[in-house]
């Protein structure tokens, strides 16, 4: 008898063009059933809880997947057939027979991070930023606004698929460590935009580099008018990272 399954993973996603599978190019999505299908030796395909772009990170992940039957060992076992970057956390059986990775998520969270010093470890990880200064109490007044929104038409990705631009943000946080020459955004929602994360962040480098006055900030998001080229910069994937998910049964 078939059964569906959750897994819980992470990944590091500088070698892959992202999560979804794609016609001749190494994605998370394609290497996890490719793994899958050689454990449980039947072909199988996973579903996830999102679509995280080239290069961007997950420190919590979710997949669902129907099978008839699990080996002894599966996680161990498939964490030794996977790449070093990409790790199983849990296999979580005890989830309704419909349930839907993506579309019973009820909370998402990102977070972002900054360098402000060449680091050759942070390379990967954080997004190298050496324009300084930055008037970060600008940028904290923008943050604190973000919540008062709900309609982001303004951090949608041109070309985009989604039905609405409608998202309820929870919480919103910026972290900066003058010591350390580091930033660190945190934002989480019940849903985002494709993209929309890369380019509230380019927003907020930009208040802080007085490219954008708090003034046009707050009257593009309250008229919900398009964004102007300086409030629609897409920052570079590696400083974003998937951090948290959560399930109404979990």
């Amino acid at each position: 008898m078939t059964k569906r399954y959750f897994l819980e993973i992470a990944y590091k996603g500088t070698n892959y063009c992202g999560w979804q599978v794609q016609p001749k190019q190494v994605t998370v999505q394609s290497t996890l059933n490719h793994a899958l299908s050689t454990i449980l030796n039947t072909p199988t395909s996973t579903l996830g809880c999102g679509r995280t772009d080239s290069g961007v990170h997950a420190r919590q992940f979710f997949v669902h997947f129907d099978t008839t039957r699990i080996p002894e060992n599966f996680v161990f076992r498939l964490n030794k057939f996977l790449p070093p970057d990409i790790a199983i956390k849990r296999l979580i059986s005890d989830v309704p027979p419909k349930a839907h990775t993506r579309f019973d998520a009820t909370y998402r969270a990102y977070d972002y991070y900054v360098h402000f010093n060449k680091d050759p470890f942070l390379t990967q990880h954080s997004l190298y930023f050496p324009w300084l200064p930055l008037d970060i109490a600008a940028m904290e007044q923008a943050v604190q606004q973000l919540p008062q929104y709900t309609n982001f038409p303004m951090f949608c990705k041109s070309g985009h698929d989604s039905k609405t631009t409608l998202c309820t943000i929870f919480t919103t946080n910026l972290q900066y460590d003058e010591v350390g020459g580091t930033l660190h955004f945190h934002i989480a929602a019940n849903r985002f935009l494709r993209g929309m994360i890369r380019r509230i962040m380019g927003c907020l480098l930009m208040i802080g580099k007085g490219k954008i006055s708090l003034y046009d900030f707050t009257e593009v998001m309250e008229q919900e008018k398009p964004a102007f080229k300086q409030m629609n910069l897409s920052v570079a994937p590696q400083g974003l990272y998937l951090s948290e998910v959560r399930y109404p049964y979990l």
